[in-house]
């Protein structure tokens, strides 16, 4: 497997993550998002797709920096069936607005170079290992084939990370459960603890809190927000579940409405998903 991040990029990346305190998000206008939606075979970039929220901006990169930049990669998990029990969401959930839009913040706040177009990809392209960073939405629904499971094992274990969101309850945990019993044997998820390093990587986080569906609009009342991770056996993190909370409808849903964006997306949902991102691609 490739080295993930060049020394050239993190130089980059580290010493401008601080600006996310300091710079202002500004909400664009009302718009509206949707449900699953059919991707065709062969669709590589989330740029592909039409938003489906108030649209999502657009930039490029340098002609020195075009292969020299960090992608958000989606999993793509069609393949297999949905796993018996499974009651919601799928892996185009808040596609492509959330990966664009979160791919724009890392541009505009850190010193990190970003793809513009992020990248859709299944377990067994051939072309994974290049992407360090994989995000799956609603891990709840997530079914597999064996192949699938195998070369996510292998990409976890070699280097890979997997961030996934939009997951809710006791049933959805037990899918979430069985899965990776599969994905990875032997080894279980725990409660990230509040005082982990990866909630000072960028910004000081001091507590756990939920994104809720901007439907909602309001934390959901007795739910308990879980960050829920695997370690490796050389205390690598390799996996984290943001369970009962839905940060990338904060990344995706930014600009439908202005409380929405200040009470979840900039305070709650980008702070979060940067310290992530910046401690997984730095240790």
């Amino acid at each position: 497997m490739r080295a993930f991040v060049t020394s050239r990029c993190l130089r980059r990346l580290l010493p401008a993550a601080g600006l996310l305190v300091a710079a202002g998000l500004w909400a664009q206008n009302r718009g509206f998002g949707g449900g699953q939606i059919h991707v065709p075979p062969g669709t590589r970039t989330a740029r592909e797709i039409g938003s489906r929220s108030v649209g999502t901006p657009e930039w490029e990169n340098p002609p020195g920096y075009r292969t020299d930049v960090f992608t958000f990669a989606r999993l793509r998990y069609d393949t297999a069936p949905r796993p018996p029990g499974a009651r919601r969401g799928g892996w185009t959930t808040d596609l492509p607005d959330a990966d664009l839009n979160l791919s724009y913040r890392l541009q505009q706040l850190t010193s990190l170079r970003v793809d513009p177009d992020a990248r859709l990809i299944l377990a067994t392209d051939p072309e994974l290992p290049n992407y360090p960073f994989l995000f799956a939405a609603a891990p709840g629904a997530i079914g597999l084939t064996e192949a699938e499971i195998l070369a996510l094992r292998n990409y976890l274990l070699n280097g890979g990370f997997l961030l996934m969101t939009d997951s809710w309850g006791d049933a959805d945990w037990v899918l979430i459960e069985r899965l990776f019993a599969a994905i990875l044997p032997g080894l279980k998820f725990e409660e990230l603890p509040i005082g982990h390093p990866l909630y000072r990587a960028v910004v000081t986080i001091r507590e756990k809190q939920q994104v809720p569906n901007i439907r909602m609009g309001i934390k959901i009342p007795g739910t308990q927000i879980q960050h829920r991770v695997i370690f490796d056996r050389q205390g690598r993190l390799v996996a984290m579940a943001l369970h009962n909370s839905d940060d990338s409808d904060g990344w995706e849903r930014e600009g439908e409405n202005h409380e929405y964006f200040e009470k979840y997306a900039e305070k709650i949902a980008y702070p979060l998903a940067i310290n992530i991102l910046v401690y997984v691609m730095t240790h």
